[in-house]
């Protein structure tokens, strides 16, 4: 993990080939002040959301052996990059200068030489950008505790170790950290706060605020941002959603209105029923048989075949078919009294007084009836 910190400058002075050397506190001892997104990235411990997180550097971290090897001949940048810090792979893209091997504590601080090299951050530097962050690595050790001035903190470092050391316009430690040299005196009774505010632009207005505070307004701004983008992907699934239910619905009144288009009138039964009864009436003129549960198109094939034989139908289409069955029909109507049909009407049991035809039209409308759907 890569984190920043911020330290003064002292002592500036130039050379004749325009590189800027001074010498700089890159670290020191006590508790300071970091995001809980610095700290807690994951949430493991409960302080990614925390507002400010209090980290404890205690001298075992800051001036350890192995600590203090690590503020030499560190890369300086302009501005702190992404990522893991600087590396051999993006040094020559990132890198204005360096720290020099002369580490020394200085009281509570770690004091290096540094040189500024490169002409646009010596030109930053002269437009005040006078302070300057540490980015390090160091084990953060989850334990909150009391140091011995008695000041509380939520966890603190084990030994640090510098990747680089970055140019910045404010610094994380406050006014203590900033360049001395052009710093003007603060009026007696009066707070010098410009140099440590910055500006930030919150729903259309300027407001003046420290680094922290504008760290914690950039994230609340970036959690309400992705509140508004989780609302509307909510929003959008809902409305997509309610667009198949309606196309589900719409589909199945489409069905119900063709089953009511497909039910038959009373008319349309009775035109069925005697259609029905004249077919099987003349099939059997032909070719008395049993034809229930018949369509009408198997009982005319079937009267074909009874007459002619299964050659007579063997590959034919429907409408030859029905063709062959008319002609068996005309056929029968010339030598109505071969009609088997009429024969069985003639000779069936029948009680006085009641047309054998109209009985079994009657039976035959009943059995139609009966296999209609209710309405």
């Amino acid at each position: 993990m890569i984190l920043t910190d911020s330290v003064p400058v002292s002592g500036v002075r130039r050379t004749a080939d325009g590189y800027l050397v001074a010498e700089a506190r890159v670290a020191r001892t006590g508790i300071q002040d970091y995001l809980g997104t610095e700290v807690d990235p994951d949430n493991q411990h409960g302080l990614r959301d925390k507002p400010i997180v209090r980290v404890y550097r205690p001298e075992s971290s800051v001036f350890h052996k192995d600590a203090m090897q690590s503020y030499a001949y560190r890369p300086m940048t302009n501005g702190h990059p992404g990522g893991d810090g600087v590396n051999s792979q993006n040094w020559k893209d990132l890198a204005i200068g360096q720290t020099g091997g002369d580490v020394v504590r200085d009281g509570q601080f770690v004091k290096v030489p540094l040189v500024l090299m490169d002409a646009k951050a010596i030109a930053d530097f002269d437009a005040g950008k006078r302070e300057l962050s540490m980015g390090y690595g160091a084990e953060v050790v989850f334990q909150d505790g009391t140091t011995d001035d008695g000041e509380h903190y939520d966890c603190y470092l084990g030994p640090m170790k510098m990747n680089h050391l970055s140019l910045e316009h404010r610094a994380r430690g406050g006014e203590q950290l900033r360049i001395g040299d052009n710093k003007q005196p603060t009026p007696k009774g009066g707070h010098d706060m410009a140099d440590s505010l910055r500006t930030v632009i919150v729903d259309g207005l300027s407001v003046q605020t420290t680094d922290q505070g504008a760290q914690a307004i950039d994230k609340l701004t970036k959690q309400l941002a992705d509140a508004g983008v989780n609302i509307k992907t909510l929003t959008d699934a809902h409305a997509a959603a309610l667009a198949s239910k309606d196309a589900d619905l719409a589909k199945r009144d489409a069905e119900i209105d063709s089953l009511k288009a497909k039910q038959l009138s009373d008319a349309d039964i009775d035109k069925r029923v005697t259609a029905r009864a004249d077919l099987i009436s003349k099939a059997k003129s032909i070719a008395d048989a049993d034809y229930t549960g018949k369509t009408d198109a198997d009982i005319r094939k079937a009267v074909v075949v009874a007459k002619l034989g299964d050659a007579a139908v063997a590959g034919k289409a429907d409408a030859y078919i029905d063709a062959r069955f008319e002609i068996l029909v005309e056929d029968a109507a010339k030598n109505p009294a071969n009609d088997p049909f009429r024969q069985h009407m003639i000779h069936q049991d029948s009680k006085p007084g009641e047309n054998p035809a109209e009985a079994a039209r009657a039976k035959m409308l009943a059995d139609f009836n009966s296999t209609q759907p209710a309405k």
